[in-house]
């Protein structure tokens, strides 16, 4: 596919997807939600990127659907009432759903504004890196929707019922800082650091048991609604598949010899 409203590179194991539509804040359409789609299973499928990095271009991360391009329409033209769901199962929540499905490491570096759909595939990181200009917003209740692309699942759990309620039902800006204090990114650093701090954690991770990273973070979703019991038996299946790792080999042979471990992600 050739590419019109993102930008999509790949070297030494970080793929970098970038929503490159400025001029909109980044807002998505169902051709930008295409062309994610297509980058992400690239990702998934080629085998040569250890991480992928989303983030925006300008001064915004995503601003959510675009209204006025018709991101949030998928079912304005069909006959009856409109279903404002229907871009949601057809192009919005495969993408998620993809993101969450990766076997290596998400990074999302959160330069500006992630709001609605945004502030959901921000949020939906393993590793959430955010300026100190960004804010994350659900402002459906503004134009009489309910919150999406997983934000009734990921929010609660990061923030609490509490606080994901009050933001949802109050449409208020969360400013970075405030976020990292709620739970719902790993750091924020200084604007002109963000990239910067972004591509020093993005090779650490392509440098890592890649292998180990898909388990850990896959077993993490496992386990967040299971009892003790269960979570324990997720854990023992991940470790029997994570010890027949060649990283698992190497780890412990450089740790033994007192040396860095070279991990390959096999």
């Amino acid at each position: 596919m050739n590419y019109t409203h993102i930008l999509f590179e790949e070297a030494e194991g970080i793929a970098t997807l970038t929503i490159n539509r400025p001029q909109v804040m980044n807002a998505l359409h169902v051709g930008v939600i295409e062309e994610m789609i297509d980058a992400v299973d690239r990702v998934r499928d080629e085998g040569t990127a250890r991480v992928l990095v989303l983030t925006g271009t300008g001064r915004g991360f995503c601003s959510g659907a675009d209204l006025a391009g018709g991101g949030a329409g998928g079912g304005a033209k069909r006959s009856g009432p409109p279903d404002a769901g229907a871009v949601l199962e057809s192009h919005f929540n495969p993408l998620l759903e993809r993101l969450f499905a990766l076997p290596v490491p998400f990074i999302t570096s959160v330069n500006g504004v992630a709001a609605g759909a945004g502030c959901s595939y921000a949020l939906a990181g393993d590793i959430v890196i955010a300026a100190k200009s960004a804010y994350f917003l659900q402002a459906f209740v503004n134009i009489g929707l309910v919150p999406d692309v997983g934000s009734t699942w990921l929010l609660p759990r990061l923030a609490g019922r509490a606080r994901a309620q009050a933001m949802m039902m109050l449409g208020e800006r969360i400013p970075a800082e405030t976020a990292l204090d709620w739970g719902m990114v790993y750091k924020v650093v200084d604007d002109a650091d963000l990239a910067a701090t972004t591509r020093a954690v993005a090779e650490k991770l392509a440098k890592g048991p890649t292998k180990s990273y898909a388990l850990i973070r896959q077993g993490i979703r496992d386990c967040l609604d299971v009892s003790l019991s269960e979570g324990l038996m997720v854990e023992r299946r991940n470790q029997l598949l994570a010890g027949r790792s060649a990283d698992f080999i190497e780890g412990v042979s450089a740790f033994l010899q007192k040396r860095p471990a070279a991990f390959t992600g096999k």
